[in-house]
């Protein structure tokens, strides 16, 4: 869109609005946007038909889902205009509900993967788990340095830093479920590790120094993750010059139920987005495999990928 009136035009609408405000803040659903707003679908998809077209928005597909979030293509007057709308209406009654409905929804999403991870602790090694193979494992220990720093984001109970723990000089495993932090630290305590501490926290806010760490493993994360790629740059920015990431994930898949089998928010990624994410965070040296295929449906295929700072 170039012409000001239309961009004008576009913003007086109040729902059409108030959609812009959300999306700047996080990518939506229209189910969530639903919830957030209290409106019926069709009147959120046609709002939203209408910000695509004029490229205010684009969209995203996971799976059977579509997320919306405002374009980071917004140039010159169409960005100001948008901008001084939302400053505008900051603090009207009905915008200031829906950034509440939005904590709210958020704090859903969060709950529910919490809640299954608290549920699986103690487990999680005897059950299934999507992509998690020996031969997956084997793949990332053959690049594994010895008497080295690790961290293990989004470690779970730490199955693989009980085995890295056996040769690094030390381990950090991070993970946002509170009961599977005691769990982890039960099961290292049990097998004397003092090198292996496991510490509560959240992968897109790691809770380790800026360049700690010579190693960073995301090994089936990201998949968990609300934003993968401030996940990666999370571990970016923990790695000592030098240092090298490793990631273990699920090639992009449309098996709907795993989101709530397994409490994934993201259908696994293509090897090219994994590459994308390892190069805006600015890794260098970037190389990304399939490595494996299970041989039941619906046979999830495991990527490996791995970058140096």
């Amino acid at each position: 869109m170039t012409d000001p009136w239309d961009t004008l035009k576009l913003l007086a609408d109040s729902t059409r609005l108030r959609l812009i405000n959300l999306l700047t803040r996080e990518e939506l659903s229209v189910a969530e946007l639903q919830e957030v707003l209290d409106m019926g679908q069709s009147r959120i998809s046609s709002h939203l038909a209408i910000l695509r077209q004029a490229e205010a928005v684009v969209d995203r597909k996971d799976g059977k889902r579509t997320y919306y979030s405002l374009s980071d293509a917004l140039r010159g007057h169409m960005k100001d205009l948008i901008t001084a709308a939302i400053q505008a209406v900051d603090e009207c009654d009905e915008v200031l509900a829906d950034r509440e409905n939005l904590k709210r929804i958020i704090e859903k999403r969060r709950k529910r993967a919490e809640s299954y991870f608290n549920e699986v602790a103690g487990r999680a090694g005897k059950n299934y788990c999507p992509g998690r193979s020996w031969e997956a494992i084997g793949h990332f220990l053959l690049q594994l340095a010895p008497r080295i720093e690790v961290a293990d984001l989004g470690a779970g109970e730490g199955v693989l830093a009980l085995l890295l723990a056996r040769r690094a000089r030390y381990v950090h495993c991070i993970d946002n479920s509170a009961r599977m932090v005691e769990v982890g630290s039960e099961l290292a305590k049990t097998h004397g590790f003092e090198n292996l501490c496991y510490k509560l926290g959240d992968i897109e806010s790691v809770p380790l120094n800026d360049s700690s760490v010579d190693l960073a493993l995301l090994s089936q994360a990201l998949h968990h993750a609300r934003h993968p790629q401030r996940a990666v740059d999370e571990a970016h920015r923990i790695l000592r010059t030098g240092g090298q990431i490793v990631v273990i994930d699920l090639k992009e898949h449309q098996f709907e139920k795993a989101r709530e089998l397994y409490a994934d928010t993201w259908l696994g990624f293509s090897e090219n987005t994994i590459h994308q994410f390892l190069n805006r965070s600015g890794f260098q040296k970037i190389e990304v495999n399939a490595v494996t295929q299970e041989k039941e449906p619906p046979h999830f295929v495991t990527i490996v990928a791995s970058a140096l700072k």
